[in-house]
């Protein structure tokens, strides 16, 4: 029977649906800690006082939030010199972030559960989120207004958030005038001296120019001048009021409003504030700009590096793939030569990224951009333009990297369209390059589009190449703004898979960043799953375009 029974092949067809349900089991894990984890980030966790008393220490207090456990068997804690009564089995460990990072040196630390002598959640207990020094845990005192008490007690947490929410207003009005006003006003200046540069290299700097420069110049820092006495008053305002608060330690801190981004209460949100306040925190996360170290705030300039790299990636691509498959399956003479060609597209296909990275970063770079700085902008030296890692080389090491892709999809698409059309096509009067654009093309786009859109999605997820031709830990700017000519192909950008990347592994904050690279990473996990739905639907609806056309 077990021989007749393996003859069948059933053995073979449950083997398979085993391990297909354990890849989608081992999938559906992964994506709920990382969702888990993610997400969880940004909803408001209990603030917990505890009354601690270690070993020949006083009782003192700890205030911070609850991160994570450890159950430790009693033979692995002696190994690890903790000192274990006989009737305990296990050390329990509590992870707290205690934040107050300027005061005690450190954000984390390991308590233990013996020797937590009480523990409670006062609801008067806050916590400042901070643009530098991480998060302030504590008790609100006061609020100043130039070094002058102006709220106490109850009435101090409804005048502080009024005058934080004033602050925030001013802190983005300073914001726009250093990063986009003053910012473009540098960037003229500097345009103004390579210009002033060229007309000497090429021997037309006169007096006429030299009056134009001066001009020019001078109306440039009359605005500069400008902007700074705006900015001297913006800096007066956002400067004057402070909080005071207390430490676990009992210690006042003093906490200007200029360095905090929001104070809250989370021992008195209710289910309707905590929610509230998860979604203001994933707003603030997908568009604010990352601080300390990319262990805090947002990361908007990683999603728009992301997406503009794509962006010009795809149209890199898509005709270099589609015209390279249409002219292997259409034109080209099947022979030897063929064949070796696209078993070459194959191979490409299975070549490791970071070898596309170190062509890209020895041609692109070095050599191509090099000598484009040579002969377009030579009054840019020392200093180079192209020939340094940015975002055309990045986008097209990575269409490099994904023509292969491309190359494949439409010419298994090209191949699947029955010779009969073309030949009708022909029949009719159309020429090969009519019957080309007008029948075979459209009828070949679902495969064209799947290919794209799979290019597209691989693209988001590399990291190994990038970190040669043009991400950084943290660009100053993003690659368009504003000042002519807009696009600034030759700029250092941000990605969302190199940031993870390097706030996981490059963090000096370890278990702050650990947060960020989950919710990072399931950002990433949606973009490409976004992306793959998109193929499908897109792949679907012109397969049913053309059916009829097929049959």
């Amino acid at each position: 029977m077990m021989k007749l029974w393996f003859k069948s092949g059933s053995p073979w067809i449950w083997l398979n649906a085993a391990a297909v349900s354990t890849c989608l089991i081992m999938v559906i894990a992964v994506l709920t800690l990382v969702l888990v984890r993610g997400m969880g980030n940004f909803w408001p966790a209990q603030i917990t006082q505890f009354s601690y008393a270690e070993e020949n220490k006083p009782l003192h207090t700890i205030i911070g939030e609850k991160v994570d456990t450890s159950i430790t068997p009693a033979i692995m804690a002696k190994s690890t010199g903790h000192k274990m009564a006989d009737n305990e089995d296990t050390l329990v460990q509590y992870l707290i972030k205690t934040g107050n990072r300027d005061i005690t040196g450190a954000d984390f630390r390991w308590i233990e559960e013996r020797n937590i002598k009480e523990q409670s959640n006062p609801e008067a207990l806050i916590v400042v989120e901070r643009r530098e020094w991480g998060n302030f845990y504590g008790q609100l005192l006061e609020v100043k207004e130039s070094g002058k008490t102006i709220a106490t007690g109850e009435q101090a947490m409804p005048e502080l958030q009024n005058r934080i929410s004033a602050a925030l207003v001013v802190f983005k009005k300073i914001n726009q005038l250093e990063k986009k006003e003053i910012g473009a006003i540098n960037y003229g200046l500097e345009r103004l001296r390579l210009k002033q540069k060229k007309l000497q290299l090429e021997n037309k700097w006169d007096s006429e120019a030299e009056k134009q420069f001066a001009a020019d110049k001078a109306d440039y820092d009359a605005q500069y001048q400008s902007h700074q006495a705006e900015l001297a008053a913006l800096y007066t305002e956002i400067r004057r009021d402070s909080l005071v608060a207390t430490t676990e330690s009992g210690a006042n801190v003093t906490i200007p409003l200029a360095k905090v981004v929001m104070v809250y209460q989370p021992n008195t949100m209710n289910i309707f504030g905590k929610l509230g306040f998860f979604c203001h925190k994933v707003y603030e996360f997908l568009t604010d700009e990352p601080r300390e170290a990319n262990t805090e705030g947002g990361i908007f300039p990683a999603i728009f590096g992301t997406v503009m790299m794509v962006i010009i990636m795809a149209i890199i691509v898509t005709p270099f793939g589609v015209i390279a498959a249409v002219y292997l399956r259409e034109y080209a003479k099947q022979g030897f030569t063929t064949q070796l060609i696209r078993i070459a597209v194959n191979n490409l296909a299975g070549v490791p990224s970071i070898v596309y990275g170190v062509f890209g970063l020895g041609f692109f770079v070095y050599i191509l951009g090099g000598n484009i700085d040579a002969l377009f902008f030579p009054e840019s030296s020392p200093a180079p333009v192209y020939g340094t890692p940015g975002l055309l080389w990045a986008s097209i090491t990575l269409a490099l990297l994904t023509l292969p892709v491309v190359i494949v999809s439409t010419e298994e698409g090209l191949a699947r369209i029955p010779k009969a059309i073309r030949e009708g096509s022909l029949a009719l009067g159309a020429t090969k390059a009519e019957t080309l654009w007008r029948t075979v093309l459209p009828m070949a786009s679902p495969a064209m589009m799947t290919g794209l859109i799979l290019a597209v999605a691989r693209a988001a997820g590399e990291v190994a190449p990038l970190m040669l031709v043009g991400v950084v830990k943290l660009a100053p700017t993003l690659p368009l703004d504003g000042n002519f000519p807009f696009l600034h192909l030759d700029r250092k950008f941000m990605h969302l898979g190199f940031h993870i990347y390097d706030v996981g592994f490059q963090s000096p904050n370890v278990e702050a960043a650990r947060p960020l690279v989950y919710a990072t990473a399931l950002l990433l996990v949606i973009v490409i799953v976004v992306l793959n739905l998109s193929a499908i639907i897109i792949r679907n609806r012109l397969r049913e375009k053309y059916r009829a056309l097929e049959h």
